[in-house]
């Protein structure tokens, strides 16, 4: 099996490593990803530039663009052959609830089934990025049996979230749907060296909500979240309604 590890932490991510380390239990391994952090790129391509994949060892790229730069390019022109499956993380971070909008670990995922390619995208919800390795052999396990499995067709796939414990203290993995969470005060406003207004985001705290089947909830029991997500962003449920809107121009 050719497998693609790609990511949004960057080429020197320890996720990354994690990643690799592995996927070459369950396959030939390439590594496509971006030569720097790219966190919150979520699905945004490279428009305006021209892109560069820098050699960076035997079977591994360093691009200067996005996740989605990453596998598009990786599918599309840098390998010989096209992957058949694409494994982007090990996020340094959760992407829980709505931060699937605006990740680009799952980005990165999304690109690979919009080109046909199935993929997982895989992410650590703590940040005590020293507790990662301990994930090697649990995660080797849970790769190896969704590998070895009948993969969820194209243009679905999976976004797994391992809690923030060690590997060994999993309680198992849970099947779960989306939940939500709220930032609060996450928006600053400050003055540069030159006295005029300029804001960042970031900081803050973060609610987070979601029924007992939620990815939220899982990870909070320490379970891990592995959530099938799909590119139709349609509310399918809301059609007759809509319809019935009767409107006009």
């Amino acid at each position: 099996m050719k497998i693609l590890c790609t990511n949004d932490d960057g080429i020197f991510a320890k996720g990354l490593e994690l990643n690799v380390e592995v996927c070459q239990s369950s396959g030939d391994v390439a590594v496509v990803a971006p030569d720097r952090e790219q966190s919150g790129a979520s699905h945004s391509l490279t428009l305006y530039k021209p892109l560069r994949a820098m050699p960076r060892g035997e079977n591994r790229w360093a691009v200067d663009g996005t996740p989605t730069d990453c596998a598009m390019l990786a599918i599309g022109a840098i390998l010989a052959d096209k992957p058949d499956v694409v494994v982007s993380g090990v996020n340094h971070g959760p992407n829980l609830g709505e931060d699937v909008l605006y990740s680009g670990t799952v980005a990165a995922a999304m690109e690979a089934v919009s080109l046909g390619i199935p993929a997982i995208a895989i992410s650590f919800a703590g940040h005590n990025i020293d507790l990662m390795p301990s994930w090697r052999a649990p995660l080797e396990r849970l790769v190896r049996s969704i590998l070895s499995s009948t993969l969820l067709p194209p243009p679905t796939f999976l976004n797994i979230n391992l809690p923030p414990i060690q590997g060994d203290q999993a309680k198992g993995v849970r099947i779960t749907n989306l939940g939500s969470r709220v930032y609060v005060d996450s928006l600053k406003r400050m003055k540069d060296p030159f006295g005029r207004d300029c804001f960042w985001i970031g900081g803050g705290s973060i609610n987070w909500t979601g029924t007992e089947l939620s990815d939220v909830s899982a990870i909070n029991e320490g379970f891990v979240s592995v959530t099938p997500l799909q590119l139709d962003l349609t509310h399918h449920a809301s059609m007759d309604a809509a319809r019935a809107l009767m409107l006009e121009l």
